[in-house]
C-alpha cells in the first residue's frame, strides 16, 4: 500500500450504522472519504446518510449486515473495501439485551453472548486481517469491569471482549494499524432509553470526541470515558462481594 492511502482519504466502514456512538464517530471523521454504513435495516439508514454527507463525506453506500452471521463478516469487508483500501473501521453493533428474558431464556442470553462477544471477535479478527493501516474502534463499557447481578450477560461479554481487545492492542503494536478500546460508562442515547442514568454518564457526542481525540495519538490506546471513570472502577474492584451483589446497576 502507497503511503497515500493515510487514514485521511481511506474508506470509512461502520459496523452498527444507527449506532449513536458510531455515527458520531463517522461524522466526525468522514469529510473527503467515502462512507460504508453496514447494518440490519439499510432502509433505516437515510438519517446518518444525510449527515455523513453534509459533514462532507464524498459518497455513502449501504450494505446488509447481520451480526450473527459469522461467516458472512469477511465479504461484508471486502464489499466494503471495493473502491479503496479502508483505513477507519467502527465496530459499533451491539444490543443490550433483557437482562430478565435472559435469565430465563437461553436463546437470548445466547443472542447477546454471540453479537456482543463472538461476532466481535469475529468481525475485529477480519478487520485486523485485512486493514493494513488505520484504526479501528471497538467498545467495552465499565459494565464489564466487575459483572453486575443487574446486568451480569451483557457485563460478561464486555469483559470478554476487552480482554480480546487488550490482546490485539497488543499484537497491533508498532503496526501502521492501531485499535483504539473505549470503556465508556453509562451512555444515554437509544440504547438506553427509559433507563435512569447513572452516575459519569456520557453522551454519544462525548464518547465521540474522546476516541476520535485518541486516534489522532500515535499507536493503540485503551480510554476510560469520562475519565474520572478510571477511580471508580478502581473502588468498584475492592467492594466487597455481599456488598456488591445487591448494587442495582
Amino acid at each position: 500500500m502507497s503511503h497515500h492511502a493515510s487514514s485521511h482519504n481511506g474508506t470509512l466502514l461502520l459496523l452498527g450504522a444507527t449506532s449513536d456512538i458510531g455515527g458520531e464517530i463517522a461524522v466526525r471523521m468522514c469529510a473527503g472519504r467515502e462512507v460504508v454504513l453496514a447494518g440490519r435495516n439499510p432502509d433505516r439508514f437515510g438519517n446518518i446518510e444525510k449527515r455523513l454527507l453534509d459533514a462532507g463525506a464524498t459518497d455513502v453506500r449501504a450494505l446488509a449486515f447481520e451480526a450473527t452471521d459469522l461467516a458472512t463478516h469477511r465479504s461484508v469487508v471486502e464489499k466494503a473495501g471495493i473502491n479503496g483500501p479502508i483505513t477507519t473501521a467502527i465496530v459499533a453493533f451491539g444490543i443490550l439485551g433483557d437482562q430478565e428474558r435472559a435469565e430465563r431464556d437461553e436463546a437470548h442470553a445466547a443472542e447477546i453472548a454471540t453479537i456482543d462477544y463472538a461476532a466481535q471477535v469475529s468481525m475485529l479478527t477480519v478487520l485486523a486481517d485485512v486493514l493494513e493501516a488505520g484504526e479501528i474502534f471497538a467498545f467495552s463499557s465499565i459494565a464489564g469491569w466487575r459483572a453486575r447481578r443487574a446486568n451480569y450477560v451483557y457485563g460478561s461479554t464486555k469483559a470478554g471482549l476487552d480482554a480480546f481487545c487488550q490482546g490485539l492492542a497488543d499484537r497491533l503494536h508498532g503496526s501502521p494499524l492501531k485499535l483504539i478500546t473505549a470503556r465508556p460508562g453509562f451512555v444515554i442515547g437509544s440504547m438506553t432509553e427509559g433507563m435512569k442514568p447513572a452516575p459519569l454518564s456520557v453522551t454519544p457526542d462525548h464518547v465521540a470526541d474522546a476516541v476520535v481525540g485518541a486516534a489522532r495519538k500515535k499507536g493503540s490506546r485503551t480510554i476510560w470515558i469520562p475519565r474520572q471513570l478510571q477511580l471508580l472502577a478502581w473502588i468498584m474492584r475492592c467492594v466487597p462481594r455481599p456488598i456488591w451483589r445487591h448494587i442495582p446497576r
